[in-house]
């Protein structure tokens, strides 16, 4: 018999976390999340996210042991501003047992009616800035801290219960050693030139605060079209400012400007910090932190995190203008390979940016959904 509980105390929601780590005990592909920031995401008190949106989190028991979890999610600015009568779930996990999978999703389900919405998805976060998507292909494949590894029964669990793909996300690496740097080096003078650019690099964090703001206005216009893109909240971009902006290097967060001063294009890029995360197995102390300290200065590997263009820029080649400044550091500092992070299918534009890199898209995933 199967006892779905919400997870309400402390206890329960460490529960929650750690259940995962049980999960996948041995698979070197699973890149655990720090569980103090795990636990953070879910507290109304330190998540800006979490005041415009609801969340229950949901535990599967069997036979007194944790067998499951997700979480259900209400973005009420999804519902409310973009008229999507959608219910979310995300931080799904669970054993290869799918009446576990079809009594965590009846809870999803049972949400949704309760405030009359009309269709379920996921896995998916709060915002656009959480984690998306059950991995599809690509399971012999590290993650990454910005992804959720899927045991490959999962889609198998959402389609045998009557969801449907609803999107489709890419993610793909190339070398770095691969890139040849000419063509983007001739091409980034001359649309420099041609639509007076400059790129702003930084030596400190403390120098990059000024621009927050602005880089997430470009942010949310960059992909105001997609479908179900809900802006991000100055809450959030609080939030963000105080909690990550200073765990990014400074050398790898890129800003390019007008001749006026407003900014055109963004990027993030990090150090890739798997191998630390899974070294470090979810805790900070003793040794965690020094092993992403560690990472933070000495990865070969980094991961291109967020990246915005503004829709009149997308096919004027300024990415030729953004490689050129990575090329400088990641020569520098010897990096040997480029991973980028999930893409929708449907974002033609992003995927032009990158068309030179001779990328090999190493995992797809997905999100599902039904009525009800």
């Amino acid at each position: 018999m199967i006892i779905i509980k919400e997870a309400l105390t402390k206890k329960e929601i460490k529960d929650f976390v750690l259940f995962s780590f049980d999960l996948f005990k041995g698979n070197t592909n699973w890149i655990p999340p720090l569980v103090s920031e795990e636990m953070e995401t879910f507290d109304k008190t330190k998540n800006p996210s979490l005041l415009k949106a609801e969340c229950h989190l949901f535990l599967a028991y069997k036979d007194n042991k944790i067998v499951g979890k997700l979480a259900a999610i209400i973005n009420w600015d999804e519902v409310n501003l973009l008229g999507k009568q959608k219910v979310r779930f995300g931080w799904f996990d669970a054993i290869d047992d799918i009446e576990v999978t079809k009594a965590l999703l009846a809870k999803v389900e049972e949400l949704g009616k309760k405030h009359g919405l009309t269709q379920m998805e996921g896995p998916i976060g709060f915002s656009n800035l959480d984690k998306v998507g059950a991995l599809t292909e690509g399971f012999n494949e590290k993650g990454n801290m910005i992804t959720w590894y899927s045991k490959p029964y999962y889609q198998e669990h959402f389609k045998q219960l009557g969801l449907s793909v609803e999107k489709e996300y890419q993610e793909s690496v190339f070398s770095f050693f691969d890139v040849n740097p000419e063509p983007f080096l001739r091409a980034s003078k001359m649309i420099q030139d041609r639509y007076k650019l400059k790129t702003l690099n930084f030596t400190s964090t403390s120098e990059i605060m000024p621009y927050v703001d602005q880089m997430f206005e470009l942010f949310n216009e960059t992909y105001a079209k997609l479908q179900s893109f809900v802006a991000v909240s100055q809450e959030q971009i609080d939030y963000i400012k105080k909690k990550h902006i200073s765990f990014i290097n400074p050398e790898y967060i890129k800003f390019i400007m007008d001749e006026n001063d407003k900014m055109i294009a963004f990027t993030i890029v990090m150090p890739n910090f798997a191998d630390a995360l899974q070294k470090a197995n979810g805790k900070l102390f003793p040794f965690g932190w020094w092993h992403l300290l560690k990472a933070k200065k000495n990865s070969k590997e980094v991961v291109f995190y967020l990246i915005g263009v503004l829709p009149e820029y997308q096919n004027k080649g300024i990415t030729a203008v953004i490689f050129e400044e990575y090329y400088k550091v990641f020569k520098a500092k010897n990096i040997t390979t480029c991973i980028r992070t999930p893409e929708l299918e449907e974002n033609h534009a992003m995927h032009n940016l990158w068309k030179n890199f001779n990328s090999r898209i190493n995992k797809r995933r997905c999100t599902f959904s039904k009525n009800i």
